[in-house]
């Protein structure tokens, strides 16, 4: 690996089962001086896994405002670092967006390792076409959220939302109204775990499943695009 000039890298973690990770993400998180992780105590569970030592600062969404000039003068002074999240990559509906941007305006080096990221197994296995989607991250908990939904109702590419597993059921009730109940959706959850599960249909038929089997883990729901 050529760490030359490289001072942050943006590491991708599992979604769910730790066989994922990449042999390159376990290499840069072997060499690096300090990883930067949202949640330590979950990072630390994958990094025993695989038996790094390796120091650990928090960094997430409610410190990384705060963090971000400190960590800005250690990265110019030469330390490298490794950016983790609780699973997926770094910036997508995770911290890492304000610290990618800040390194790049003070021409500090950064790479993107490629990894896992839990929309993108969902929206294959959808069935829904998949060469032009649009990918929402988290729905808005309460403003904006009728909007967006309604926008919507008339895209005729794919698109794709995280939820979670608590407003599931509120959602897609709010998807019935707007969308219609023969509109088709897929909802994936607990990916690459013992208890994945993926469910296609009609917003009716999978608003029904789900009213009757209990929801657990983080959410990726595709809706396929508005047909003429």
């Amino acid at each position: 690996m050529n760490q030359e000039n490289t001072s942050l890298y943006l590491v991708p973690t599992p979604i769910g089962n730790l066989g994922d990770i990449t042999l390159r993400s376990l290499e840069v998180l072997r060499q690096v001086d300090t990883i930067l992780a949202e949640d330590t105590r979950k990072s630390g569970i994958l990094l025993k896994h695989y038996g790094i030592q390796k120091p650990l600062a928090s960094f997430h969404i409610f410190n990384e405002h705060k963090k971000l000039t400190g960590l800005m003068e250690r990265l110019k002074s030469g330390e490298t670092m490794a950016l983790v999240t609780d699973a997926g990559t770094p910036g997508i509906s995770d911290p890492g967006f304000l610290l990618a941007r800040a390194c790049l305006q003070e021409g500090i080096k950064l790479e993107c390792l490629p990894g896992a990221t839990a929309f993108v197994p969902a929206l294959v296995k959808s069935g829904f076409p998949t060469d032009r989607f649009v990918f929402e991250g988290f729905l808005p908990h309460k403003k904006g959220k009728q909007t967006l939904l309604q926008a919507f109702a008339g895209e005729p590419r794919t698109v794709v939302v995280y939820e979670s597993p608590h407003r599931l059921e509120k959602t897609l009730g709010q998807m019935l109204e707007i969308l219609g109940e023969d509109r088709k959706v897929s909802i994936s959850r607990e990916l690459t775990k013992i208890h994945e599960e993926t469910i296609t249909g009609s917003l009716k038929e999978v608003a029904a499943h789900f009213q009757t089997h209990k929801v657990k883990g983080e959410v990726v729901i595709v809706i396929d695009g508005k047909r003429e």
